[in-house]
């Protein structure tokens, strides 16, 4: 398991370990780097959206591997709705929800609970 908090000057370094704690796990190839990216963008999201920073716990459950990030920022905004795998991406124009949509299709769940006192996006992929 692994457990940290992070700000936005240490992104870079979280991502090398989840990396390596994902690949240790047993996440290869294409799966590890696409769970990379997405918990990345989850990440930078809490940065950058969610007060600075957050906490992030991974670990292995049930033939998955399991990434939770969790801030205390303000939330989503009003009129957010959430994505699935098979949604389209946001408008070309958007200013934002590409980073949340993109995890939507990369893991093979998501889970996103937001509200004033912060957002926690959980999400799995499965262990091949």
């Amino acid at each position: 398991m692994l457990c940290a908090t992070f700000a936005g000057g240490r992104v870079a370094v979280l991502r090398r370990a989840v990396r390596e704690h994902a690949a240790g796990l047993g996440l290869a190839g294409r799966r590890l780097e696409d769970f990379v990216l997405a918990v990345n963008e989850v990440v930078t999201n809490a940065v950058v959206h969610g007060g600075g920073g957050g906490r992030l716990r991974l670990w292995p459950r049930a033939g998955s591997l399991w990434c939770e990030v969790v801030d205390d920022g303000p939330g989503l905004p009003s009129g957010w709705t959430s994505w699935t795998r098979a949604s389209k991406p946001p408008p070309g124009l958007a200013t934002g929800g590409r980073g949340l949509w993109l995890t939507c299709v990369l893991c093979d769940q998501v889970t996103i609970v937001s509200g004033p006192g912060g957002t926690r996006v959980t999400v799995a992929a499965v262990l091949e």
